[in-house]
């Protein structure tokens, strides 16, 4: 069985005893937080818009990090402009509880 939900405006398919990294979220260390479902799948059966309105999926906050850096690089060919900017995306792990 597995769940696709929407958070921080990007969709995850996640199952139980799953540990994912999502976009910052508000919540603290071992805080409890629900996802919104946008579909449900168990074996066969596909439920998804208003048949998952109700289904919620349970996930506890692990930690909280940023990602590598990337390096942001500008420059104008024969001008001697050059910019040099670094940016470390910061991220919330979760781990799913449960699928209801």
């Amino acid at each position: 069985m597995y769940a696709v939900v929407e958070t921080g405006g990007k969709q995850y398919k996640v199952s139980a005893d799953e540990l994912i990294n999502v976009e910052k979220l508000d919540a603290n260390v071992g805080d409890k937080v629900s996802l919104k479902v946008l579909m449900l799948v168990d074996g066969d059966k596909v439920k998804a818009g208003d048949q998952v309105k109700n289904s919620v999926v349970e996930a506890e906050v692990v930690e909280h990090g940023k990602d590598k850096k990337i390096v942001v690089f500008k420059y104008k060919a024969k001008k001697n402009y050059r910019r040099t900017q670094g940016h470390r995306q910061p991220y919330t792990t979760l781990k799913i509880v449960s699928i209801k």
